[in-house]
């Protein structure tokens, strides 16, 4: 695996201001927030000029991680109207989230299914009070403040809300998520005592940033969490994420194929400056069923 520095330090729920570039000077305005930077990323507007301002010094330090972060948000959407239509999936449980915009797993799922129920999960007290606000009205869609690096935890949590049904298939989203847990986190563990709670035909979503091997180059980072480093992790190590489900085709592939096999790359506009890096982006996708 490599180790791919994105911010100054690990971010495991503090003041994200520790987890991206700091802003000149000692004006008082809000800190920077990863989930905003994000969202900016997105072409959302959701987010301060001290995020965007941090955003551009994110980019300028790496500058495939937003189209890194569209490559993985026209996935997500893809694949939970995927689900929703060829799995008859009605539920979702979507961790490591941020905050609920630009066509995020609720709004995907209900174009199909309007009873679809979705619960989100993040570990930033500040991105789970903004999205509750966001949801406030809609009783289907609810956020769970927990860490996926406390799986026992996160599933009595999300178990508690009484917003999903666990005795129905329920589909996993692990999108940009688990390349921000350690080895020494267990995160294979992690995901595989998640899926065990699932009942049979749910469905497993991840996406991880990639280490070939066979290059020298470093990848770029990817992720919609806040963290001061990501691990890219090689195909057999991501693949040992899917324990205890089986993969659906195409399998374990890059995003970029994923995208243009699909056709989710119409989701990103043809005058998209970051459409050809889409394509690139060292990220794999699996989806994984539980039988």
């Amino acid at each position: 695996m490599q180790m791919v520095t994105v911010g100054r330090e690990r971010a495991n729920g503090e003041n994200f201001s520790h987890s991206l570039p700091e802003t000149p000077g000692n004006i008082d305005v809000p800190a920077p927030n990863m989930a905003r930077v994000h969202d900016w990323f997105l072409g959302g507007k959701d987010n301060h000029p001290v995020d965007r301002e941090a955003g551009e010094r994110l980019l300028a330090r790496h500058p495939a991680v937003r189209a890194a972060a569209k490559a993985d948000r026209a996935f997500l959407r893809w694949t939970v109207r995927h689900l929703v239509e060829a799995h008859d999936i009605r539920q979702f449980l979507d961790i490591g989230s941020g905050l609920p915009t630009q066509g995020h797993v609720h709004e995907v799922a209900r174009q199909v299914a309007p009873e679809a129920r979705t619960v989100y999960v993040d570990n930033d007290p500040a991105v789970v009070a903004q999205a509750r606000a966001m949801l406030a009205l809609d009783p289907r869609t609810i956020v769970v403040e927990a860490d996926v690096r406390e799986p026992v935890r996160l599933i009595d949590e999300v178990m508690a809300s009484g917003n999903l049904n666990f005795n129905r298939p329920i589909a996993l989203l692990l999108v940009a998520i688990m390349h921000l847990v350690r080895d020494d986190e267990h995160p294979a563990e992690a995901v595989a005592t998640l899926v065990a709670e699932l009942a049979p035909g749910s469905m497993l979503v991840i996406s991880h940033l990639h280490r070939d091997p066979r290059r020298c180059d470093a990848p770029a980072p990817a992720g919609r969490e806040p963290a001061a480093w990501a691990i890219a992790r090689t195909e057999p190590e991501i693949a040992a994420l899917f324990a205890g489900t089986r993969l659906a085709e195409p399998g374990l592939r890059p995003v970029g194929d994923w995208l243009l096999t699909t056709g989710a790359i119409a989701g990103i506009g043809a005058d998209d400056p970051d459409r050809a890096a889409v394509l690139t982006v060292p990220v794999l996708c699996g989806i994984g069923r539980k039988d």
